[in-house]
């Protein structure tokens, strides 16, 4: 059944063979090769392949020539200098995930199982990635005071272990819970992250370090990451996200103003190879794209953005080729309690990136059990790929 699965996902949205065949590997299985689409072949060579000639040895009795004397002819032209090998292009393999909330039941299962329970069911699909990135849908911090909002998240400090043992590089904290308790537990959670080695963006002290980019590099290639977020007040209680916004001096999150958009990614461009945009937006629950979230998204694309990553709604919505970049509009839970499906469904998103953009992507799907992620069966990976 397993070996029938990877075969459905290398048929499915994309997903492309060498995924298939790290998968299969990972398993113990030998995948037969299938040509993906209008895609570019890939070949892998696996790692006990050798190539080593054999060299036959010289009879025991064989002699050497005699030496020759020196050459009084015109010497023959020197052989032609080989043509030098084409330079490799550098290419990122990113993964992306949706929303992390690493507090309630979630935070419990830390305190008893240790951090590393969290992402221990997908943990060798996400080893496999050169940079990892995901919406942090939480506090990380005991300070602070609760915000007079109906959902407020708040996760034990162990809880960025577990980020660290899911092999995380880049969390945005633009989105409606990074301050749920106030600017001092978002200032606690950074240098929790930061002393991990966790980069974080799309809050800060002031304005300039919520729109300020987080700049990596990897295999060559230079990636800046920016994240902001438009959410609508809360319907229970009135509360509005945008007291959040970052001011010259005071802390806060990024908030997705089209104008100051575009400054920072032409801004980021300058640095970086390629500018990939996290963005907090749309409507919970719904699979539909809500207008100011495809508008804000296909600005960023036309500022000069090669990828935005979408997070807020709960579920998986679509994804489109938009002037030459991608636009992923949600990537849906990966890390949530109290949820049922559709929200419990959803997919690891897998993109190989150079500096033209988004080469090839793919979905690798997973299914949320006890607020925690594992990979989906066969069954439940055919309803999910139906749908992004």
């Amino acid at each position: 059944m397993l070996l029938r699965f990877i075969r459905l996902l290398a048929h499915t949205a994309r997903v492309t063979w060498w995924m298939t065949v790290l998968l299969a590997a990972a398993c113990g299985q030998v995948v037969a090769p299938a040509t993906p689409a209008r895609e570019p072949a890939i070949t892998l060579i696996p790692s006990d392949f050798t190539s080593t000639p054999t060299i036959p040895a010289l009879p025991a009795t064989a002699t050497l020539p005699p030496t020759m004397p020196p050459a009084t002819s015109t010497p023959s032209p020197a052989p032609p200098s080989p043509t030098p090998s084409p330079t490799p292009v550098p290419v990122i393999h990113l993964m992306a995930v949706g929303d992390v909330m690493l507090g309630r039941t979630v935070g419990d299962a830390i305190g008893a199982k240790g951090a590393g329970v969290v992402f221990s069911a997908v943990k060798p699909v996400l080893s496999s990635a050169d940079l990892l990135v995901a919406n942090l849908e939480c506090v990380i911090s005991e300070l602070g005071q609760a915000q007079p909002k109906a959902y407020r998240f708040r996760a034990p400090p162990e809880a960025a272990d577990a980020l660290v043992s899911g092999g995380f590089n880049i969390v945005s904290l633009a989105n409606n819970h990074a301050m749920d308790y106030g600017s001092a537990a978002l200032s606690d959670m950074t240098q929790k992250l930061e002393d991990r080695h966790i980069l974080t963006v799309g809050a800060g002290k002031n304005a300039e370090a919520a729109h300020a980019p987080v700049i990596v590099e990897r295999n060559g290639l230079r990636v800046a990451f920016l994240a902001y977020v438009d959410v609508l007040e809360e319907s229970r209680t009135g509360f509005d996200t945008r007291t959040w916004i970052a001011g010259k001096n005071t802390p806060g999150i990024a908030w997705a103003e089209p104008k100051r958009m575009a400054a920072d990614i032409q801004a980021a461009k300058a640095q970086a190879d390629l500018v990939i945009v996290l963005l907090h937006a749309g409507l919970e629950g719904r699979t539909e794209v809500y207008p100011s979230q495809e508008a804000e998204a296909r600005a960023a694309i036309d500022a000069g953005a090669a990828l935005v990553l979408g997070s807020h709604p709960h579920v998986l919505q679509r994804t489109e080729s938009y002037h030459g970049g991608l636009i992923v509009y949600s990537l849906g839970n990966f890390v949530f309690d109290g949820f049922t499906v559709p929200e419990n469904y959803t997919a690891i998103f897998t993109a190989s990136l150079s500096s033209t953009g988004v080469d090839e992507y793919t979905w690798i799907p997973a299914v949320i059990e006890d607020g925690l992620p594992r990979l989906a069966t066969e069954e439940e990976a055919a309803k999910i790929l139906a749908n992004p």
